[in-house]
């Protein structure tokens, strides 16, 4: 029996790929096609852009938090600033790149950073093991502002999630090669 040039597999990639094209056109449509009215859907647009500027502006204060806690980390154990440093730099690279677009004529000053909860450990193995376990909570959060986040601040939530169980796991080996 000879086979047609018709699968299964072929057919359902089809039929597939039709509806996903159904779908894409009916989502594509301009603003000013039902007469000058706004869409329905553009009051999700407002709600999601409102969601996530609030989700930036909480990573933001996050990484505030963190600065300050490297900060004084390095201040209180002087031994662990040189491998404190780039990892600190990174976290405010972060910081900046999650910073939420800012409106024309909004004034370009920083608010301060809220003062970091509770004092450095006067162990420095324990300084930064604490470090660590910060790195790894923001990793946490990151990676659970995924789900509400759009494409572009997901993407970038993933990389900023990714470097910070990174730095956990350099900053659990510094831990590990800090003297006493």
């Amino acid at each position: 029996m000879r086979r047609t040039g018709t699968t299964r597999r072929g057919a359902l990639t089809a039929t597939g790929a039709l509806a996903l094209g159904a779908v894409l056109t009916g989502c594509g449509g301009d603003d000013e096609g039902a007469g000058g009215k706004k869409p329905a859907h553009s009051g999700a647009r407002a709600t999601t852009a409102k969601a996530e500027k609030a989700l930036r502006e909480k990573a933001v204060r996050d990484s505030a938090l963190l600065l300050a806690r490297y900060d004084l980390v390095a201040e209180a154990h002087p031994a662990t600033a040189a491998g404190l440093v780039p990892l600190r730099a990174a976290v405010a690279e972060h910081g900046k790149a999650l910073a939420p677009p800012r409106a024309k004529g909004e004034p370009k000053g920083d608010k301060a950073p809220p003062a970091p909860a509770g004092p450095v450990s006067a162990d420095p193995k324990a300084a930064v093991r604490e470090l660590a376990a910060a790195e790894r909570r923001r990793a946490d959060t990151h990676t659970e502002a995924l789900l509400t986040a759009g494409p572009e601040l997901a993407r970038l939530l993933a990389s900023v999630a990714a470097a910070a169980a990174a730095h956990a796991y350099l900053l659990t080996e510094l831990a590990e090669e800090t003297a006493v």
